[in-house]
């Protein structure tokens, strides 16, 4: 780990309406709630976060690229580039640094398009459908393969 022990938490397209955006899929958490989860559970492991949440592919690349040199590893809820972008799936590989992929409602119990991910095959572990849980399962999971 370097000095500044950070992570990088990456949110994909429509996930800034988390709270209002069908709460029987993702339920009332905001994406401040998401954030502030991720910080609690980073801080209690010695890491600080930087959280980034952009509707666009480019943005989420060029924060992608940003991490190296400045995060540990990356937590990246992809949303529906999870199943289209190979940017982002490029990005992920070329920086390598240690990927969990998380998403908040089950994927594979959804529509069969949501079944493939180009985002998995570039993590060490992928969470799906514990809801904002499923953040704090990701930062522990991260950290706990930095520290190993």
């Amino acid at each position: 780990m370097t000095e500044t022990s950070r992570l990088l938490i990456v949110h994909g397209p429509n996930l800034n309406l988390l709270g209002t955006r069908e709460p029987g899929i993702y339920g009332t958490a905001t994406l401040d709630d998401v954030n502030d989860l991720c910080r609690a559970a980073a801080a209690q492991r010695g890491f600080e976060v930087d959280a980034v949440q952009s509707n666009h592919e480019g943005d989420l690349v060029d924060a992608i690229q940003a991490a190296r040199g400045t995060a540990e590893g990356i937590v990246i809820n992809p949303a529906a580039y999870t199943h289209t972008s190979v940017a982002v799936a490029d990005a992920l590989a070329a920086v390598g640094l240690p990927v969990v992929e998380v998403h908040m409602s089950n994927v594979h119990a959804r529509e069969p398009f949501r079944r493939h991910s180009y985002v998995s095959p570039h993590a060490a572990a992928v969470i799906a459908g514990a809801g904002p849980s499923g953040y704090r399962f990701a930062v522990e999971h991260l950290t706990a393969l930095l520290r190993d």
